[in-house]
Formats: C-alpha cells, structure tokens, sequence
C-alpha cells in the first residue's frame, strides 16, 4: 500500500481538484458536462483513498468510501455535510448508470462537491 505521507496521493488528489474546477467553469456544452462528470468521479477515488491512507496511518480501518467519510466526520477532518452521502450517491449512479436527466441532476450539484473536496483537502494537507 502507498504510503499517505509521501505526498504523491494527495498531490493527484490536487491536481484532479484543479481539472474539474478548470471544467466547472468553461461553457456548459454536453461534452463538458460529460467531462465533469468523469473527472468528478476520479476526484471522488482519489478523495476517499486519501481520506483512507491518512485514517490508516492513525490505526483506523475503512473499507469503503461511506466508511471512510464517517470517520472522517468523526475526527472533524469533514464537515457533517449530508451532500457528502448525496456525493457518494451521485458517484455511484454515475458509474453504473447513464441517462441525460441523471447526467443534468448530478453537473448541478459538481460545484458544492468541489467545495467539499477542497475542503477535505484543506484538512489532510494540515495533519
């Protein structure tokens, strides 16, 4: 297992924050809603690996990202948001299935969960 404090996650982790705030703010075409979308949920992958490589290094086990975001609402290091469930949820739909209703629900919502990442990421770059 990569080791959290060598940097290299959390370092993808801010690159991949940068790119979908890059998409977040060109033109709304469909192209650039479906590019969002997937670097939205590339963002959530890194996100909570990070969040489990650090509660790791603590002696704390998570197994899944909802796991994961508990403890971390447990140790203060994220907000007790219920847009990271909705997050977690939009992630899975997102994966599994596509429809352009689904697609439009979920872009809407891609600025609040940057904000959360960003955030979270705020938290471990200071632990």
């Amino acid at each position: 297992m990569q080791n959290f404090y060598d940097g290299e996650k959390l370092n993808s982790f801010g690159q991949s924050l940068e790119r979908l705030s890059e998409i977040l703010t060109a033109p709304a075409t469909v192209a650039n809603r479906d590019s969002a979308i997937k670097r939205f949920e590339l963002t959530f992958e890194l996100a909570w690996k990070c969040l489990k490589d650090f509660l790791g290094g603590k002696g704390i086990v998570c197994r899944s990202p909802r796991d994961c975001f508990e403890q971390g609402f447990s140790l203060g290091l994220i907000a007790d948001d219920p847009s990271w469930l909705k997050m977690l949820e939009d992630r899975n739909l997102s994966v599994h299935t596509y429809n352009e209703k689904l697609a439009e629900d979920i872009y809407g919502r891609l600025k609040d969960y940057l904000r959360l990442f960003t955030s979270l990421r705020a938290a471990l770059k200071t632990k």
